[in-house]
C-alpha cells in the first residue's frame, strides 16, 4: 500500500493574524502556536521521487484540533486518509481496502509534530537555522537530532505569519512540497471529527507490532 507520508507529522500548524514580512521565519513560527485551539486548510502536494519518475501532484484537505488530533484527506488523483485521534495514526487506502494503525507516541518521535504542538522541545529536537527569503517567503529548516531521522530536513516557508509552503526531503533523496491555503482558524468541528472506523471488509493490520504487519486486536 502507500506509505504513510513523512510529512503527516507536521500537520498542527496554525496561521495567525499578519505579522510584518520583515520578521525572521523563526519569529513566525514561534507566534504559530499561539492560542492554537482547531483549524482547517486546502493542501496542493508535489512529490518528486529521487529516481528521476515524473513529479506525483495530489490535494486535498486537513484538519486539526489541539493538542494531538488530526485529519489528512487525500482526495485527487486518489484517495487516501490519515487520521489520528490522539492515540492511534489510521492510515486508510480505499483502493486496496487496507487500512494501517500506528501507535501515534512512535509516529511522532522527533517530528515536527512533536516541536509545534510544544515550541519549547523546538531545540532539543532539531537543529534549527534561517534559510533566508525565496520565492517571496522567509524560510526556516529543521533537521532532526534523532540517531535515525525519518527525513534529512523540512522547510517552513512564511508569509505574512502564515505558513505557505512545507517541503520534505526524506532518506530516500525523495521531495514533497505542500502549498497550503484556505485556512480557517478556530472553525467548528464535529465531535466525531477525528474518529476514525475501518470500514466494513477492510484489511486492518497494526504496524507497531515490532515492526511486523499484525490483525489489529480491539
Amino acid at each position: 500500500m502507500r506509505r504513510l507520508p513523512a510529512f503527516f507529522c507536521a500537520l498542527t500548524l496554525l496561521p495567525l493574524p499578519a505579522l510584518a514580512q520583515s520578521q525572521s521565519a523563526r519569529a513566525q513560527l514561534d507566534a504559530f502556536g499561539h492560542q492554537l485551539h482547531a483549524v482547517t486548510a486546502q493542501f496542493e502536494q508535489t512529490l518528486t521521487t529521487g529516481n528521476g519518475q515524473a513529479p506525483q501532484p495530489s490535494h486535498g484537505t486537513l484538519a486539526l484540533e489541539a493538542p494531538r488530533q488530526f485529519r489528512w484527506d487525500t482526495q485527487g488523483p486518489y484517495q487516501q486518509n490519515i487520521v489520528a485521534d490522539g492515540h492511534r495514526v489510521w492510515l486508510y487506502d480505499p483502493e486496496l481496502q487496507q487500512v494501517t494503525v500506528s501507535r501515534q507516541d512512535s509516529a511522532e518521535a522527533h517530528s515536527p509534530l512533536t516541536v509545534l504542538t510544544d515550541l519549547g522541545q523546538l531545540d532539543h529536537e532539531f537543529h534549527v537555522s534561517e534559510q533566508g527569503s525565496k520565492d517571496g517567503l522567509s524560510w526556516l529548516r529543521l533537521t532532526s537530532t534523532a540517531s535515525n531521522p525519518t527525513f534529512d530536513y523540512v522547510d517552513l516557508g512564511f508569509s505574512g505569519g502564515v505558513l505557505q509552503r512545507m517541503v520534505f526531503r526524506d532518506q530516500l533523496q525523495s521531495v514533497t512540497d505542500i502549498r497550503f491555503s484556505h485556512w480557517q482558524r478556530n472553525p467548528p468541528l464535529k465531535p466525531d471529527a477525528f474518529k476514525f472506523v475501518p470500514p466494513k471488509g477492510a484489511d486492518v493490520v497494526d504496524a507497531a507490532q515490532d515492526g511486523q504487519d499484525q490483525p489489529v486486536q480491539e
